[in-house]
């Protein structure tokens, strides 16, 4: 098991740290909340950006937990496959699809949206930005809508932000939880660590 290097407040207290930052209390089980909120600010930050595209997000609920896969994927970041494969699968987001972002281009059940949509992934933990080529097939997949646009650039890069976080501050799964589901097969290597 991983030690985080910033130590995970005890449940009580991330409880009352959440109530201090306006973050919701079930937030606080989570270990990278019981982290983060040793600077309630800060998670109250990060969590109101998630959360609006989590909850009150204009792009689709399943493109955005391909992508965020697909990061935790790339980045080889267990907690974000983790947590994300719960989320996508309460969702409804088939196994199959989940799977699929390990090697996207190999997938048959990606049409031109998912392939738009997981290239400007690729592109951004690549590269830090939407290439031209990514930008047009996505703009055109996505029928030009600026909000879904902002939104689907702001998920990758939140995302990545959020499994850099995870990574550097070494944020533990929770008790209990196993590693890299379905199948506990994790990539032989990050593309960025």
């Amino acid at each position: 098991m991983t030690t985080a290097r910033v130590p995970k407040l005890p449940l009580e207290e991330a409880t009352a740290a959440a109530d201090e930052a306006a973050v919701p209390n079930y937030m606080a089980e989570l270990s990278i909340f019981q982290v983060l909120l040793n600077h309630p600010p800060l998670a109250r930050a990060i969590n109101d950006l998630l959360a609006t595209m989590l909850w009150h997000g204009a792009l689709d609920a399943r493109l955005r937990e391909l992508v965020i896969m697909r990061i935790g994927w790339l980045t080889a970041c267990d907690y974000e496959w983790t947590q994300h494969w719960r989320v996508a699968s309460r969702l409804g987001v088939a196994p199959d699809d989940l799977l699929g972002v390990r090697d996207w281009q190999a997938h048959h059940g990606f049409g031109p949206t998912e392939r738009a949509v997981l290239a400007a992934t690729d592109d951004v933990v690549r590269d830090g930005a939407v290439s031209d080529a990514s930008w047009a097939a996505c703009e055109r997949e996505l029928n030009g809508d600026t909000t879904v646009l902002i939104e689907l650039v702001t998920a990758i890069g939140a995302w990545r932000m959020v499994a850099s976080i995870l990574h550097s501050l070494r944020v533990p799964l929770e008790e209990g939880v196993s590693s890299w589901p379905p199948d506990g097969r994790s990539p032989s290597e990050a593309v960025i660590d």
